[in-house]
């Protein structure tokens, strides 16, 4: 995939510090997935692998973050790398690198957390970057829903479309059961809580507004009714006429 916004960019342009970081923490954890792998050691991935079993019954709390660094293959992990790469450095350099590793995180943390809601006594490992990849995509849908991109480098779509199109397809393969070996749920719990995290505040302002309105309402009310009695006071003392001492 790549993208063409009308001006010469392709694959992200220049990799951003924190983009930059993640590949490199992923690969070397792949590197030694790969090494633990061929050494006979299942430790390293029983240990660190999203497992929701282990989390119902041991509180392998630790395995929501460090699910995300390993990968199953490395198709697995070209395919999210280069996601990455494409998407998120222009992303990091719309919101910053703070903002950028916050959403990253919480989107595949809150991936990983979805996936062990539907199945909290599966005992399959979860593996892979996915649901914040997902995420990513998600968020740069809605800040660049008319950008063009170019699946397989050849069929151009805007990049609204195919958030949209990838969300469909993550849905009904959650419902479906899909491909085995595929954490739709995860690829589908990354885009909500993204969703979340970028349309909450909005929706808090709006909420916050409403609670306001009904506030002033209900004062108005109030005000209404004791002003009501007091012109009528008012009006029945002018009835009676003056008084005389």
């Amino acid at each position: 995939m790549g993208y063409y916004s009308g001006v010469s960019q392709f694959f992200g342009g220049p990799a951003t510090r924190t983009v930059k970081t993640i590949i490199i923490i992923n690969v070397a954890a792949f590197l030694v997935q790969i090494i633990a792998q061929i050494a006979g050691i299942r430790a390293i991935f029983v240990a660190f692998a999203l497992i929701p079993w282990r989390v119902t019954h041991e509180l392998t709390l630790w395995q929501f973050i460090t699910y995300m660094f390993l990968h199953g293959g490395v198709f697995h992990i070209l395919f999210n790398m280069l996601a990455l790469y494409m998407f998120g450095n222009e992303l990091e350099r719309y919101w910053g690198a703070a903002r950028f590793l916050r959403y990253y995180l919480i989107t595949g943390i809150g991936a990983g957390a979805c996936s062990w809601i539907v199945g909290p006594e599966s005992s399959i490992a979860i593996v892979g970057a996915s649901g914040a990849i997902y995420g990513i995509l998600l968020a740069y849908g809605l800040l660049y829903p008319n950008r063009i991109v170019y699946l397989n480098l050849l069929l151009p779509i805007k990049v609204k479309w195919m958030v949209l199109i990838m969300g469909a397809v993550a849905f009904l393969s959650s419902v479906t059961g899909g491909e085995p070996g595929v954490a739709h749920v995860a690829h589908l719990g990354g885009m909500l809580v993204g969703y979340v995290m970028l349309r909450g505040p909005e929706w808090l302002g709006r909420y916050v507004m409403h609670r306001e309105y009904q506030r002033r309402e209900k004062l108005k009310r109030q005000f209404e009714v004791y002003y009501g009695e007091v012109r009528r006071k008012i009006d029945q003392d002018k009835k009676k006429g003056p008084t005389i001492h």
